[in-house]
């Protein structure tokens, strides 16, 4: 029996995996870099083993580390989570070797599947469907568009779409630096990229004693950067057909590698319905619990059961229902996708993080739940070093319909304080038509982003209305005057005059007298104003609007929404004003390389990729506003930047800086 279980990784997966070893009444060991030492996952363990240093090669990509980690804890059994080391077969070797038990399959079918291209090989040998690869160096034209992809490992890290042959080579080396940033293995392969497709995979499940489960279909299609940002389970609007011989193909994957443990293989659906074999992933996915909340079960505590020997049942259960995950991550959709940090002032959802469990619905069930897995709590900082991801929500329901609701809903009303998070734009795509309706694939961000990320439609309250409120609560907190309800009496400390509050673009002017704060320039009436709470008469609705103040970042809650504002002071600080053609950090990261040929005195031409960031695990591509002259050149390899850091100087230009996110 297991008594222990070090987790080989950090933030969300380590608190899942660390939740169902407390139900199971099994001891918590973490591991954590520097960058992690006041993690939430290092808190809630019952022990914990620092791995020296910040970058994941350093320390979470460290097996003889994290062996000896739980050699000293007392550990005497190893959980991978996903990415980091969970799917290299040498360092599940190694966790056997030093007596330990290895909470995931056999080494021999890591091995198997973990390098995509074997995986291929033994796939077609196998019979299951798959696309042919392509070899970069004889590519041609008539085999564009192409996928480049890291052969090591999963998550987009490493991937491309090449569209132009000239651009392979370029890519062909960003898609190996990531890969082996992310894997500690730079190698790629390439194969034909299937424009229209549909992300589907199937859950799988095996014992020891020869008995494999496929729990149904996932839809993953709607992803930034090929990671994944929306899962639902089932996939919808699959014919059974095509349902069944997703299964059969997945259990016929998993009984050619002799697979025991949790794994997913994954399949593109093509705009005809083929389905073409992409690649297995060893290990849990992130997005296993929409397939836990339809099927009822605790995957995490499946895979301790096998890990003991024990067998699974013949079948597994019917599924019921419909679950959605939103992963909620902290970045900006509407600047590439840039990485956001700072401290989470606050994560609170409409019920608990604890809600939804145990997993999967009551017999019967109709009313949807909310579960939500994360890795941070309120208070804690959200860092360069690794993955974006905040939480992820998910909400089971009877129906899809159902479930989308329940789910832009809690979206909506949770309170999300502190960096610029992707909220806004998943619940938009929650309610987009093409993704109601099931008309969606793999390429509906790159179709519907702009939209996703502009102006809200409808009448709803906006920032504007926002703007006001934060305006009005904080002159009620300094005293200068108040509206409360009639019932709560009057106001107080008339003032004299107009006054002013500026966020972003928004100056808000109001004046207070006998019946308390009036705005000028909106059609809006304040019907109650007071620190932390402001109702506004909007064409003839009361809106309410919770504010919340962290220094100068205001945040506004509201039933219609969310917003990060940030109060301007009245004067500019000079120091903060920089000459043209200045390239400044758009995000806090590392500089990974310069490209070849960019010095100072070098002449460049706009939109030439100069300089390249690696912040949350991905890279980011500073290119030359304009073309000139680089004058000064601050950035080397190797050098943490923060936001707004001076990186270089292009003269002969007045267009400030872009950025964009590394193509893929």
């Amino acid at each position: 029996m297991i008594t222990s279980v070090l987790v080989a990784n950090r933030g969300e997966i380590a608190c899942r995996v660390f939740r169902t070893c407390r139900e199971r009444g099994i001891a918590t060991v973490a591991v954590y870099s520097d960058a992690d030492a006041g993690a939430l996952h290092v808190r809630e363990a019952d022990a914990a083993v620092r791995l020296p240093g910040a970058a994941p090669a350093d320390t979470y990509l460290r097996g003889d580390l994290i062996v000896k980690a739980a050699l000293a804890a007392g550990a005497d059994a190893v959980h991978p989570g996903y990415g980091f080391l969970s799917e290299n077969a040498e360092f599940a070797r190694a966790v056997l070797d030093a007596g330990l038990v290895w909470i995931g399959p056999p080494p021999g079918a890591i091995e198997a599947m973990a390098s995509k291209t074997r995986a291929k090989e033994l796939m077609r040998a196998a019979g299951v469907p798959l696309l042919a690869p392509v070899d970069p160096a004889s590519a041609r034209e008539s085999d564009l568009p192409l996928l480049l992809k890291a052969a090591a490992g999963g998550g987009g890290r490493g991937m491309r779409i090449v569209r132009e042959l000239a651009a392979l080579d370029d890519e062909l080396t960003a898609a190996s630096a990531e890969a082996r940033s992310a894997f500690g293995d730079g190698e790629v392969f390439a194969e034909p990229y299937v424009e229209s497709g549909r992300h589907v995979e199937v859950q799988i499940l095996g014992d020891a004693h020869g008995t494999v489960w496929a729990l149904g279909t996932r839809d993953c299609s709607l992803q930034r950067r090929h990671q994944k940002v929306i899962e639902e389970c089932p996939a919808p609007g699959l014919p059974a057909a095509l349902r069944t011989a997703l299964h059969e193909a997945a259990v016929t994957a998993a009984r050619a590698v002799g697979y025991v443990g949790a794994g997913t293989v994954e399949f593109l659906v093509s705009a005809e319905g083929r389905p073409y074999f992409l690649e297995m992933n060893t290990r849990l996915q992130v997005e296993h619990p929409v397939t836990e909340e339809v099927f009822g079960l605790d995957l995490v505590a499946l895979q301790l059961s096998v890990a003991e020997g024990a067998p699974l049942p013949a079948e597994p259960p019917p599924a019921y229902g419909h679950a959605v995950e939103a992963r909620l991550y902290a970045e900006d959709p509407a600047r590439a996708w840039a990485p956001q940090t700072g401290t989470l002032h606050a994560l609170e959802f409409p019920y608990g993080p604890s809600a939804g469990f145990p997993y999967g619905p009551q017999a019967g069930a109709t009313a949807p739940r909310l579960r939500v897995d994360t890795g941070y709590a309120s208070g804690d900082t959200i860092g360069v070093h690794y993955d974006a991801l905040l939480a992820k929500a998910v909400v089971w329901a009877p129906t899809r319909d159902e479930a989308l609701r329940a789910l832009r809903y809690a979206l909506l009303r949770a309170r999300v304080h502190g960096p610029g998070t992707n909220r806004e734009l998943l619940v938009r795509s929650l309610e987009h038509p093409d993704f109601t309706g099931g008309r969606f694939d793999t390429g509906f961000y790159e179709s519907h982003l702009a939209a996703l990320t502009g102006p809200a439609p409808g009448p709803a309250p906006g920032e504007r209305h926002a703007a006001i409120a934060a305006a009005l609560a904080d002159a009620a907190a300094r005293g200068t005057g108040s509206t409360l309800p009639a019932r709560l009496g009057g106001w107080r400390n008339v003032g004299a005059g107009t006054q002013s509050k500026t966020y972003g673009e928004h100056e808000i002017r109001y004046r207070t007298g006998r019946h308390g704060f009036a705005v000028e320039g909106d059609e809006v009436r304040v019907v109650a104003a007071e620190p932390h709470r402001v109702s506004l008469e909007i064409e003839g609705v009361v809106r309410h609007f919770e504010i919340t103040a962290y220094g100068d970042e205001v945040h506004v809650d509201s039933a219609a929404g969310s917003y990060r504002l940030t109060a301007r002071p009245r004067f500019a600080d000079p120091s903060r004003h920089t000459e043209p053609g200045s390239l400044l950090a758009p995000m806090p990261g590392t500089v990974v390389r310069i490209a070849d040929g960019v010095a100072e005195g070098a002449h460049v031409t706009a939109g030439q990729p100069l300089i390249w960031l690696e912040a949350m695990k991905m890279e980011h591509r500073i290119t030359a506003p304009a073309s000139g002259t680089l004058t000064a050149l601050h950035a080397a390899p190797g050098r943490q930047v923060e936001v707004g850091a001076l990186l270089a100087v292009v003269t002969d230009t007045d267009t400030a800086l872009t950025a964009q996110e590394e193509p893929s």
